[in-house]
C-alpha cells in the first residue's frame, strides 16, 4: 500500500534507505514527498538557493531503473539531499551566497559531491548561505518561528532538514556554522574531526579551520550520511589515508558501559540564556553518577581571539580578490573579517597556528575520565530578528581543535524554540562520539 505525504516523510532516513534498496518505496515517490512538501514550507522559510524538480524527478527515475535491472545499489540510495551552496556541483549554480559569484556554474563536482552521486543519493538541491559562508546574513527563516534567525553559515541546510524539506543535507563550519544553526532549527548538526571529510571543491575561508558537516533528525542518521563521506584525498592535505570508519554501525550499537559525561561551561557561560542554565542543571541531575563537572583548563581561555585571528588572516588572503573587486557587494561583516586579517601580524598567526596542539593536550585529562564532554551547543534560543545568525562563542573553541562535535536538540525555552546540547570528544573518536551521542539522543526521547 502506497504511503501518503505525511507517512512518508515521518521515516527516518536510515529507514528510508533499507526500504528504498528493497523497492519497498519507489526513489520517484519519496522525492515527490519531498518536492511537495518543498513546495508547501519554501516561500516562507527561504532555504534553497537553487531547486530544479525536474533535474531531481531525472534522477529518481534512472535509479529506479538502475534498482530494477537488478544492479547494486549504493548505500545512500535513493535519498534526497541538499547541499550548501559552497560545494561544487557541475553544471548546477554555485554561488556561494554572493552577487559576485552570481551565475557561476562549476566544471567540475566536490569531493563530497562525487562521493554522494557514487552512493546513489539524488542531489535535490543547493541550500543558502550567508554570504560567502561567514556571518552577513542570507533570507532563511527559522521554520519553528520565522520571525527568528535559524543561525549561520549553513543555514539553508539546517532549515531544510528542520522543515522536513529533505532528510539529509550538508554543510561546513570554520566558527559554528553547522553546531548552531542545528542547534537553532532543532536538528542534529554533527562537525567530524578535522581532515575527515575532504573540502576539495569547497569554498575556501580558512584552510586550517574548515570543516565539512550533515545535518539530520538523529545522530545514527548523521553517521549514515558522513560514513560515505570520509577518506582520503589527494586534493586536501588536511586528509589522512586511513581505514575506512564503521560510523553507522558503532552508532546504532549499545555501549559497552554507560557513558560518563563531563559537563563543562565553556568561555562565554555568562551569556548562556537562563532557560539554557536552567536546562544544563536539570540534565546533571538527570545523569546522577554518569556525568562530573570538569573546568576547562586556563588554556581556553583566549580560544575565540586566537581562532579569529587563524580566520580573518586566511579569509584575508582565500578572500583577496573579493575583498578587491567586492566594493559595496561585499556584506559589511566579510569586508570588516577581511580587513582585519590583513592586519595579522606573522608572527601572530603563526604562534596562533601552535595552540591547538596545546589545547588538545590539556583536554588529554577531561577525556581520560569521561566519554564524551557536554556543553551548549549555543548560548540560548534563536534570537529574533533575521539581521544575525547568533554567537558562536560554544563553538569555535571545538573547531579550533579539530574535535568531532554534534548536537541533539534536547531541550525546549520558555518560547517554545529548541536549543541544542553539544557532544564532544577527541579527535579521531567519532564513531565513539555518535554513538555516545545517539544513546543519550533516544533517552532524551523516551517519553
Amino acid at each position: 500500500m502506497a504511503l501518503d505525504r505525511t507517512n512518508l516523510l515521518a521515516i527516518d532516513a536510515c529507514t528510508l534507505r533499507d526500504r528504498l534498496a528493497t523497492g519497498a518505496i519507489r526513489a520517484i515517490d519519496l522525492l515527490e514527498a519531498y518536492l511537495a512538501q518543498i513546495a508547501e514550507r519554501e516561500p516562507e522559510v527561504q532555504a534553497f538557493a537553487w531547486i530544479d524538480p525536474e533535474h531531481a524527478r531525472k534522477q529518481a527515475a534512472a535509479l529506479d531503473e538502475h534498482r530494477l535491472r537488478g544492479r547494486p545499489t549504493g548505500p545512500l540510495h535513493g535519498l534526497p539531499i541538499a547541499l550548501k551552496d559552497v560545494i561544487d556541483t557541475v553544471g548546477i549554480p554555485t554561488e556561494n551566497g554572493s552577487v559576485l559569484d552570481a551565475g557561476r556554474k562549476p566544471m567540475h563536482d566536490a569531493f563530497v559531491t562525487e562521493r554522494l552521486k557514487a552512493a546513489g543519493a539524488i542531489i535535490i538541491g543547493k541550500t543558502v548561505t550567508t554570504q560567502l559562508a561567514f556571518m552577513d546574513p542570507g533570507p532563511t527563516r527559522n521554520p519553528h518561528n520565522l520571525a527568528h534567525t535559524p543561525g549561520g553559515s549553513s543555514q539553508g541546510s539546517a532549515a531544510a532538514v528542520a522543515a522536513a524539506m529533505v532528510p539529509l543535507a550538508i554543510g561546513t563550519q570554520t566558527g559554528g556554522s553547522v553546531i548552531r544553526p542545528a542547534s537553532f532549527c532543532g536538528v542534529t548538526g554533527y562537525k567530524p574531526t578535522f581532515g575527515a571529510i575532504p573540502r576539495r571543491g569547497v569554498l575556501p575561508q580558512s584552510p586550517s579551520l574548515d570543516t565539512v558537516g550533515v545535518f539530520a533528525r538523529s545522530p545514527a542518521e548523521a553517521a549514515m550520511l558522513a560514513e560515505v563521506l570520509f577518506g582520503y584525498d589527494a586534493g586536501d592535505p588536511a586528509t589522512t589515508l586511513a581505514p575506512h570508519p564503521d560510523l553507522y554501525r558503532t552508532a546504532i550499537s549499545e555501549p559497552p558501559l554507560k557513558p560518563v559525561f563531563a559537563i563543562v561551561q565553556p568561555p562565554g557561560w555568562k551569556t548562556a540564556d537562563p532557560d539554557l542554565r536552567a536546562a544544563f542543571d536539570e540534565l546533571a541531575e538527570e545523569l546522577g553518577e554518569q556525568a562530573f563537572v570538569a573546568p576547562l583548563p586556563t588554556v581556553f581561555d583566549n580560544a575565540a581571539t586566537i581562532r579569529a585571528r587563524i580566520n580573518f588572516a586566511e579569509m584575508a588572503r582565500c578572500y583577496y580578490t573579493y575583498g578587491r573587486d567586492g566594493g559595496d557587494q561585499l556584506g559589511p561583516q566579510v569586508r570588516a573579517a577581511i580587513d582585519e586579517g590583513n592586519t595579522v601580524l606573522a608572527r601572530d598567526y603563526l604562534s596562533a597556528l601552535d595552540m591547538p596542539k596545546i589545547m588538545n593536550a590539556a583536554l588529554e585529562e577531561i577525556f581520560e575520565r569521561c566519554d564524551a564532554i557536554l556543553c551548549p551547543a549555543a548560548t540560548g534560543p534563536a534570537p529574533k530578528g533575521l539581521k544575525s545568525t547568533g554567537d558562536a562563542i560554544f563553538n569555535g573553541l571545538w573547531t579550533l581543535c579539530g574535535t568531532p562535535a554534534i548536537t541533539i536538540p534536547a531541550f525546549t525555552s520558555a518560547s517554545g524554540l529548541p536549543m541544542g546540547l553539544q557532544l564532544v570528544a577527541a579527535r579521531g573518536n567519532d564513531a565513539r562520539l555518535l554513538r555516545n551521542a545517539n544513546w543519550l539522543h533516544t533517552q532524551i526521547d523516551q517519553p
